[in-house]
C-alpha cells in the first residue's frame, strides 16, 4: 500500500530552482531513502511533503492528504525530524517531550519513548548539554511522540562520530520494526546501503533513478576490483589472459584488476603459477557512489 505519492514536484525560489521534477512513491512499512549531494533538493523535497513549504507544481499525497490543504490532519499522520531543528538551550529533555506531547490528542507515552531512544538517564538534562548523538535521539523521540504513521528523518547522522552514527542506525531500524514508515534523507552512501529498502537518487533537483540499493549498483554493472602489490614484477598480459579479467591498471607499485565472476581466485591462481603473491589484497565491489557517478557524471561525496 502506498502511503506517500509525489508526482512532478517543483519548488522555485526567487533566484534558484530547488526542485525541478521529483516523483516517487513510498510503500507502507518501508525505509525509503532520498540520497544525493548537498544542495540537490533533498530537504526542500521532504519539507514540501511535510507541508512546511508550499510547492509550485506537481502533486503530493501523504496517506491520501494534500500537505497544503490538510496540514492539521497531516500533523496527526506525519512526524518530522528536521536537519536544522534546535530547541531552546535551557529546556530540559522531559520538558521538550511533555511540550510536544501536548500538541496531540492521543500522544505516545513520552517516558516510554525516552526509554526506547536511550535517554531516560538524561530526562533532567538541558538541551545545550546533550551530545550530538543525544540531540538526534531526542529529535527522533519528538518526531514519534504523536504516534505518526510516517516519520521523516532529515540528515539524521550528520556531524555524529562513527559509533553514534551506528547507534542511531539501530534506532531507525527499531522505529521501522514498530510499524512506522520512514523517509530517510541522507548523503551518506553507507547509511543508505545499510538502512534503505529503496532509494531515490536526486541530483540538481530531479530524480535520476529509483531502485533498491542493490538494483542501483547493478545498473553500473557487476564489475569487481582487486587491488594488490605483487611480490615480483608481473606483466599485464599474464593478468589479461585470465578470462574473468576485463582491465588492468597500475598506480605506483599497486595493480588494480577489474572484472567479473570469480575474479579473486582466478587472479590469485594465475599469479601463483608465476610464483607471485598478491600482497595487501583488497576486493572492492561497485558501490552506490559508483552508481551515482555513472548516472550523473559526478561523485556523490
Amino acid at each position: 500500500m502506498k502511503v506517500i505519492e509525489v508526482r512532478n514536484l517543483r519548488k522555485q525560489y526567487p533566484n534558484h530552482l530547488a526542485v525541478a521534477d521529483v516523483s516517487f512513491e513510498v510503500a507502507e512499512g518501508e525505509i525509503f531513502g532520498i540520497l544525493g549531494p548537498n544542495g540537490a533538493g533533498k530537504t526542500t523535497t521532504v519539507e514540501c511533503v511535510a507541508g512546511l513549504r508550499k510547492r509550485d507544481g506537481g502533486t503530493v499525497r501523504v496517506a491520501g492528504l494534500d500537505p497544503q490543504l490538510n496540514r492539521g490532519e497531516l500533523r496527526q499522520v506525519l512526524g518530522m525530524q528536521l536537519q536544522s531543528a534546535a530547541l531552546p538551550e535551557k529546556i530540559k529533555v522531559w520538558e521538550a517531550m511533555d511540550l510536544y506531547a501536548s500538541f496531540y490528542p492521543d500522544p505516545a507515552d513520552w517516558q516510554e519513548l525516552l526509554d526506547r531512544v536511550g535517554l531516560t538517564g538524561k530526562r533532567d538534562t538541558a538541551f545545550k548539554k546533550l551530545s550530538g548523538g543525544q540531540r538526534q535521539r531526542l529529535s527522533v523521540a519528538l518526531a514519534l511522540v504523536g504516534r505518526p504513521r510516517v516519520a521523516v528523518l532529515d540528515e539524521l547522522t550528520t556531524g555524529l562520530d562513527p559509533q553514534a552514527r551506528r547507534d542511531t542506525w539501530e534506532l531507525v531500524e527499531q522505529v521501522r520494526e514498530s510499524g512506522v514508515t520512514i523517509v530517510l534523507v541522507t548523503h551518506f552512501m553507507e547509511e543508505a546501503e545499510r538502512l534503505c529498502d529503496r532509494l531515490a537518487l536526486i541530483d540538481g533537483g530531479s530524480v535520476v533513478a529509483t531502485d533498491t540499493p542493490a538494483g542501483l549498483v547493478a545498473q553500473v554493472g557487476a564489475d569487481q576490483r582487486l587491488r594488490f602489490r605483487p611480490s615480483a614484477p608481473v606483466d599485464d598480459a599474464v593478468l589479461l589472459a585470465v578470462p574473468e579479467v576485463r582491465e588492468v591498471t597500475r598506480s605506483g607499485e599497486q595493480i588494480v584488476v577489474s572484472g567479473t565472476g570469480n575474479l579473486a581466485p582466478a587472479v590469485t591462481l594465475a599469479l601463483a603459477q608465476h610464483q607471485i603473491v598478491p600482497g595487501d589484497l583488497r576486493i572492492e565491489q561497485a558501490t552506490l557512489d559508483d552508481a551515482f557517478l555513472a548516472l550523473t557524471g559526478r561523485k556523490l561525496s
